[in-house]
């Protein structure tokens, strides 16, 4: 989380310290200085994520096409000038921080609660000074980046220090972020993301050295100097009294200058004055109220040191650099040729999760663009709970004794306090025979192995007796349709004109571009359509686990959003279904693509059938709820639909076509004629 106030301190206090590079002349200077070493710079990606996502819908669910071709467009002008990027994303969520982490994640619940009030007000998207990046933006960022051929690293703890320790181990030029904590590692240089022009590639380098000689302190005081502001290890809430001292004291206490600022001076000018020994913070330690643990400030200390590095203030038979002394946690998973594989895909970034599962049974989710006064749809971690269920069967198995570990998630959703993890069981899947065990999935070959793989995945949303269908298309489309087929079963209020907007979408979108759809201008935005487009987002991510824990039957490129998913196009599709526009309307009069519409909602709709759940008409027009939020759907009365036709955008959609094509009937399903858009709609 960085050091509360010092990256403004920087700003304020020392402007001299914040000084504007060219990073190509920076390059160049590094091939004439290290000859052996290309130049490359280290990114930390999650502080630079909120930079990359420039397009200008961010509330829609995401402009995937958008943000990918931007993504290349920043590796390109880096590549231009002969600099090599190394991107590294959190790979955990460590215990020290956990406290911080369910903090913020209040904050945004606040913050998302805000931007769904303005959306029901106003009907359009809010400001940028309410931007909030689209639900698992970070997780297809790193995905993104490996298919567009970037070293991408995930890590396997807090991802600054490993920025740092590479940066200083592969004499990288820089480090590319915005995380005050880079100014106290003793590493390479720092470099803003927020103040990078990348047209010139200028930004801004903020030099240690001049920090330290404003603070008057040495390069290794900063460790010291971060833990007594308060940091991930020792909580600002144990320093209030020691602050208070600091600043009756401090010669440099300025009026001018906010509380804050005063408390890094007086903070500083304490450090400045005190013997540089081991000693001193073992006095430290007993003067300020930590508590039963009095080893804290070593601790906060030790944190900063990066491989090699040792602190005047620790004696060095105690320093114990964190890059090897990574606690060994009891892994739930016991077989080390499993786990060793997981750690490897982890680390460079091949699979979603499944190291944090096997390692210690945890699992994280952040905030979604979800709408918690929607009594109607439950929170998208509820939603998928009962597939991620199956995939922890898929890779813990059955226990000593028949029982698998529980799994603990820490998930946002309406009304959990966060105040501890759910305990999830494990569930197997439907499959008869049981589920393969995870050496067959993973190392076995043939294709046997792969129908094995796929019929796991499959039953992972219990839609294995679909699988000669879902084989028939297309990967991207065959996951995303098993992903509605789910979404469709497990979420009652969802209706045909939702399903007419999804199916619509994928569709449509195919053959689009990133410019084709930037140029898409929307006349109101539909909050609800907005729930519905996290809600598969995050649905999205779901089929990434299913996938990784299953050995991969699908690529992982072809889970990606930006194969299925875009926000206006999707918000667009939605109000079109529920306003009752016409077939032609809905799929941009592309007669090609009438069959495979109607092939990929039967599919859909037998699969609801299955599970006894018949998807029925519920038009809602400008945002309004047709009767009372219930959880089970009751038929309503048709309403009439307009015959307008929009020209196509050139779309072929042949791809999308069933190699078998399924059988038209009569019926939409058994027994219950299709009633709907008579006029408009071929017969099954």
């Amino acid at each position: 989380m960085g050091i509360k106030g010092l990256q403004g301190f920087v700003a304020r206090v020392c402007p001299h310290a914040c000084r504007t590079v060219d990073l190509r002349e920076m390059a160049e200077k590094h091939r004439m200085d290290h000859p052996d070493f290309p130049p490359v710079i280290v990114v930390d990606a999650m502080s630079c994520v909120r930079y990359w996502y420039t397009p200008e819908s961010w509330v829609c669910g995401g402009q995937w096409r958008e943000y990918l071709a931007n993504l290349e467009n920043f590796i390109q002008v880096f590549l231009a000038a002969g600099i090599q990027l190394v991107f590294y994303f959190d790979g955990v969520v460590e215990e020290k921080k956990r406290d911080e982490w369910i903090k913020r994640r209040f904050q945004n619940n606040k913050e998302i609660a805000r931007i769904f009030q303005f959306l029901k007000t106003h009907r359009k998207q809010p400001g940028r000074e309410m931007f909030t990046i689209p639900s698992a933006l970070p997780t297809f960022t790193r995905f993104a980046l490996k298919s567009l051929g970037q070293k991408t690293v995930c890590t396997l703890q807090e991802a600054d220090f490993e920025v740092a320790a590479y940066g200083l181990q592969h004499h990288c030029i820089g480090i590319l972020g915005q995380d005050s904590d880079y100014l106290i590692y003793n590493t390479c240089p720092y470099f803003s993301i927020e103040k990078l022009n990348l047209d010139s590639l200028v930004t801004v380098m903020y030099s240690r050295e001049d920090l330290c000689h404003v603070l008057g302190l040495s390069l290794t005081d900063l460790p010291l100097f971060a833990c007594l502001l308060g940091n991930d290890v020792v909580p600002e809430s144990l320093l209030e009294g020691f602050w208070q001292k600091c600043l009756a004291t401090s010669p440099r206490r300025n009026n001018s200058y906010n509380r804050r600022t005063n408390i890094l001076l007086a903070v500083a000018n304490y450090i400045s004055k005190m013997p540089c020994l081991s000693t001193s913070l073992k006095h430290l330690e007993e003067m300020l109220p930590l508590g039963s643990d009095k080893t804290l400030l070593h601790r906060g200390v030790e944190s900063y040191l990066l491989p090699g590095q040792h602190s005047p203030w620790i004696p060095p038979n105690l320093t114990n650099c964190q890059m090897f002394s990574l606690q060994q946690q009891t892994a739930l998973c016991q077989d080390k040729e499993i786990f060793q594989l997981a750690k490897e895909q982890h680390i460079q970034s091949e699979n979603y999760t499944i190291f944090n599962i096997l390692s210690n049974g945890e699992l994280e989710c952040s905030n979604s663009l979800e709408d918690d006064s929607d009594t109607e749809i439950p929170g998208q971690a509820l939603i998928y709970r009962p597939a991620r269920q199956h995939i922890y069967s898929v890779l813990l198995g059955t226990g000593e004794g028949g029982a698998c570990p529980l799994v603990k998630e820490w998930f946002v959703y309406f009304g959990n306090t966060l105040q501890q993890p759910d305990l999830i069981q494990p569930v197997q899947p439907p499959l008869p025979g049981g589920t393969p065990d995870l050496k067959t999935l993973w190392f076995a070959k043939g294709p046997d192995v792969e129908k094995q793989r796929y019929r796991t995945f499959l039953a992972c949303f219990h839609l294995q007796d679909g699988m000669e269908e879902l084989q028939a298309l297309e990967a991207p489309a065959a996951g995303f349709c098993c992903l509605l087929a789910y979404l469709m079963t497990q979420v009652s209020s969802l209706s045909l004109e939702d399903l007419d907007a999804f199916v619509a979408l994928i569709l449509c979108l195919k053959g689009k571009s990133a410019a084709q759809l930037a140029g898409l201008q929307l006349a109101q935005v539909d909050s609800r359509a907005v729930h519905l487009g996290a809600v598969l987002i995050r649905g999205l991510t779901t089929l990434l686990m299913a996938n990784s824990a299953c050995g991969f039957p699908f690529r992982m490129e072809d889970l990606m959003p930006w194969q299925v998913f875009d926000g206006k196009l999707f918000q667009q599709k939605y109000q079109q279904a529920h306003r009752g526009c016409s077939l032609e309307e809905l799929l941009e009069g592309n007669e090609a693509l009438y069959t495979p519409f109607q092939n990929l909602k039967s599919f859909v709709s037998k699969a609801c059938l299955a599970k006894k759940r018949t998807i029925q008409s519920r038009p809602r027009r400008n945002g309004s709820t047709p009767g009372t939020p219930q959880r089970e759907f009751h038929p309503r009365s048709q309403q009439p639909h307009r015959s307008s036709f929009v020209p196509p955008y050139p779309n072929p959609g042949r791809d999308f076509q069933w190699r078998n094509p399924q059988p038209r009937g009569r019926e939409y399903r058994a027994g219950h004629p299709d009633r709907r858009r008579k006029s408009h709609f071929p017969p099954w």
